[in-house]
């Protein structure tokens, strides 16, 4: 070590507040959260929403999905916010760092990917579908997370950051359901999908930043860092970079200039007569 150089402080004590029966109890507090959120927007939705109610059951889970992604969206893209802005132990110590909001944070986050996994499942199981990205992308971040909470001498600043990953999940909602309502022609869903693909942008943007983060702290990573969680981070951060982020922004540039429905078979988007009139153009099919 350069002798000019400061030692790193110690992990933040709440690693020693948060106990195991604190934690448990965290994650599911995250996990019954949003579970939910899932079934509020299901009661809202059958109350409120006609186009809700002309779903198949299929679709009507992915609405709620959607819902419940968007949710966990708001919360993740205020926490990586704040990671990235605020002076804390985090930015001071990008490998070891740790604060009690991020602890919160980590956990509820883990109770969400259980939920979200099991949902996932069970609809690919009941429906006979399997999405390989998202399932992919939901594994190895329940991974993550939950080797976070059992590592927990590693640092926060990561786990913060990755869930500013989620940033687009709020816009993705709005998407698919003014696409199911018949609004994909209309300048208010045109305006969401250019907002969402720019923060598929922001998105490969910050995996970028990521990767600088593990290249400059490299060695610190490899000891205080379990060597199978390292290896979830770095496979997860790779597919994501190279193969996910690239997959899902190529497909809502695509659905910008030929509003489909590509979660279900690419069908066409449906036209409400109500908003057809308020549509500046009519949307011209892609060749492909």
């Amino acid at each position: 070590m350069n002798p000019d150089q400061q030692p790193s402080p110690l992990p933040h004590p709440s690693a020693e507040y948060f106990s195991w029966d604190y934690r448990l109890h965290l994650i599911g507090l995250g996990f019954g959260f949003y579970a939910g959120i899932f079934l509020l927007s299901h009661l809202l939705s059958v109350a409120f929403s006609s186009t809700y109610k002309s779903l198949i059951a299929k679709e009507k889970v992915f609405w709620n999905l959607a819902a419940t992604r968007g949710a966990f969206g708001i919360q993740s893209t205020v926490v990586g916010l704040r990671c990235l802005t605020e002076d804390s132990a985090l930015t001071r110590d990008k490998v070891r760092g740790q604060e009690d909001w991020s602890w919160f944070n980590v956990l509820t986050a883990t109770g969400f990917f259980v939920f979200e996994n099991l949902a996932l499942h069970a609809s690919s199981v009941a429906f006979r579908s399997f999405d390989l990205p998202l399932a992919t992308h939901h594994l190895f971040a329940l991974s993550g997370y939950a080797g976070a909470v059992v590592c927990d001498s590693m640092g926060h600043f990561l786990p913060m950051v990755t869930l500013l990953l989620e940033m687009s999940t709020p816009f993705t909602c709005i998407s698919w359901m003014l696409l199911k309502a018949g609004w994909a022609r209309t300048l208010l869903w045109r305006a969401n999908q250019w907002v969402m693909i720019h923060t598929f942008h922001c998105r490969m943007v910050l995996t970028y930043h990521m990767w600088w983060v593990t290249f400059t702290h490299w060695s610190d990573l490899r000891t205080h860092m379990a060597t199978p969680l390292f290896l979830i981070f770095f496979i997860g951060l790779t597919l994501l970079t190279c193969v996910l982020n690239p997959i899902w922004t190529h497909k809502k540039t695509m659905q910008l200039l030929n509003p489909v429905d590509w979660n279900f078979g690419n069908k066409p988007a449906l036209v409400n007569d109500a908003m057809e009139g308020r549509s500046e153009a009519p949307v011209k099919p892609h060749a492909s």
